[in-house]
């Protein structure tokens, strides 16, 4: 088993996917530093440098390089819905795949390509942590984030834009930063910190499956489940 990941993220997601694979796989796949090193069980993590280039150039080249090496059984594509649903995502790969097609480029039929929407943005799957949301918070800006919208009893992927904030991924990111900061752990796109170990984790996994929410991820955690089965 071989996956190639592509993710949106310049910063962030290159620090927190290798631990959710490390946790989600349960240490069976081996991270390689070049594409064309996987040989049995390993995976290769490529960021696209943000939205839209991970579209408009990294993914073509990366079909290319999966189909040059010729043992990837999966192509797992990460991105931020942003204002965007997540079938608006789906339908704009789809196009981009065609588009590809026509140029020449198509994925191999032994890789199977998966997308990932992170909705609304990886911060948006953060707010999922019940344990670290504080009640009754120090700070008011957290508590007028509270007031507002409650991240705690409430579906963080449901969430609206704050008036202050001009899109939903600087809101959610503020949301997280302060509801962390309350927690004394300081959380920036360079320094995710306590976000992606085991502890937050499993909060977060129990989230998803015992309230419903934060489906996006749940969705992930569910194809590295699925995929996990099929290693032998």
């Amino acid at each position: 088993m071989n996956i190639y990941f592509l993710v949106e993220g310049k910063s962030t997601e290159k620090k927190v996917y290798p631990k959710f694979i490390e946790h989600f796989f349960e240490g069976k796949l081996t991270k390689v530093n070049q594409f064309d090193e996987v040989v049995d069980n390993n995976y290769f993590l490529l960021s696209g440098n943000g939205y839209p280039r991970i579209f408009t150039d990294v993914l073509k080249n990366s079909i290319a390089d999966i189909n040059s090496v010729g043992n990837y059984n999966y192509l797992i594509l990460c991105i931020d819905s942003d204002e965007n649903s997540i079938e608006e995502r789906q339908q704009e790969l789809q196009e981009y795949l065609e588009q590809f097609k026509e140029e020449g480029i198509e994925l191999s039929p032994n890789c199977k390509i998966e997308l990932i929407v992170q909705h609304r943005c990886i911060e948006t799957w953060f707010l999922g942590n019940k344990v670290v949301y504080k009640t009754n918070p120090s700070s008011k800006i957290l508590s007028e984030f509270q007031t507002f919208y409650n991240v705690r009893d409430n579906d963080p992927e449901l969430m609206p834009v704050f008036k202050k904030f001009g899109n939903h991924a600087s809101f959610h990111f503020a949301y997280l930063r302060e509801m962390l900061l309350e927690r004394n752990v300081r959380y920036s796109k360079n320094y995710p910190r306590d976000v992606a170990e085991r502890h937050y984790l499993e909060r977060l996994i129990e989230r998803g499956e015992n309230d419903s929410h934060i489906l996006s991820f749940i969705y992930f955690y569910n194809l590295c489940k699925k995929i996990k089965e099929e290693i032998k």
